[in-house]
């Protein structure tokens, strides 16, 4: 039940994908905006009230549903998990603003690549130069693959017994642990929301990096893991960053530059320098992830049937 799924999911996702801005990420999101106006004090308990609120009624619902309909059919309840699933995933839509940026890149329309990058990121991309724009595309391609694919993916086969549930679990915590901490300037409300997405996200953060180490340069994914990861801003995110960029074998971090001057990022990776022949490289790394996933998905499926 559980490849099935997915594998509905992903041929809806990649045939039909859903357009973005999501209408429900944004009513979610609205509503989440509604609980910080009335909740936010500044305080922790606060903050852990305001999670709870948010994210339990919408697990709620999800479940109730997913229990309701496989009391009447299992395949009622097997199509509300795949309909779920392709409204929690969203990778397609990321790769192929990855592959629009690589192909800008490669016959040098630069200031489209920068508005397409500009769009993809939230901000100013004006003064970038060609390198800059191939590793920032490069470093969203990989930490989208994981918020958007791989971390929904793990967290919905571990709560698999629930029906879709560990999806938007995971979907709504990463919604919320990196805005609710970054609209209230790092206050004591937002605290718990990131403590509970780093927690959910411990496990598929490195199930998507050792993925990563083994579809590409193992060796050298697993050392710029262990040495760099560390150095990023967001160590759950430099951990994905790190080992792609080693599987990848290139260079990804490093100072860009900016209306204000230089910005100073760690280096992460080895090899060369990015570019649009890199990015295309990472979409492809991503693609190879997840047939792996899908693999071992099914032969765990074949398993079960066969004994």
């Amino acid at each position: 039940m559980t490849f099935f799924s997915l594998l509905a999911a992903f041929l809806l996702e990649y045939f039909r994908p859903l357009g973005y801005p999501l209408p429900h990420y944004r009513a979610f999101w609205r509503y989440a905006q509604y609980i910080e106006r009335y909740l936010n004090t500044g305080s922790y308990q606060y903050g852990v009230f305001a999670w709870l609120v948010a994210v339990l009624p919408v697990l709620m619902a999800v479940s109730v549903i997913y229990f309701l309909l496989e009391n009447v059919s299992p395949l009622l309840a097997w199509i509300w998990s795949a309909f779920v699933l392709y409204a929690t995933l969203g990778f397609r839509y990321f790769s192929k603003t990855g592959e629009r940026i690589a192909r800008a890149l490669e016959v040098d329309e630069l200031d489209a690549a920068r508005k397409v990058l500009a769009e993809w990121r939230g901000l100013d991309a004006s003064t970038l130069n060609a390198s800059d724009i191939a590793r920032l595309a490069t470093e969203r391609t990989l930490e989208s693959a994981h918020r958007q694919m791989f971390g929904v993916i793990v967290c919905f086969v571990l709560l698999s017994p629930l029906g879709p549930v560990g999806a938007v679990l995971y979907r709504l915590a990463s919604i919320l642990g990196r805005k609710w901490l970054s609209t209230t300037g790092g206050g004591q409300f937002g605290e718990f929301a990131a403590r509970a997405y780093y927690w959910i996200n411990w496990i598929p953060v490195r199930l998507t990096a050792l993925s990563f180490a083994v579809a590409g340069d193992f060796e050298d994914a697993i050392y710029c893991w262990r040495t760099q990861a560390q150095d990023w801003p967001d160590a759950a995110e430099g951990i994905v960053l790190a080992s792609g960029a080693g599987a990848l074998g290139v260079r990804l971090g490093l100072p860009i530059s900016d209306a204000d001057g230089e910005i100073y990022r760690p280096e992460l990776g080895l090899g060369d320098s990015a570019d649009a022949q890199y990015l295309d490289s990472a979409v492809s790394l991503c693609w190879r992830v997840l047939g792996l996933w899908l693999l071992v998905l099914l032969l765990i499926a074949l398993a079960k049937l066969a004994g």
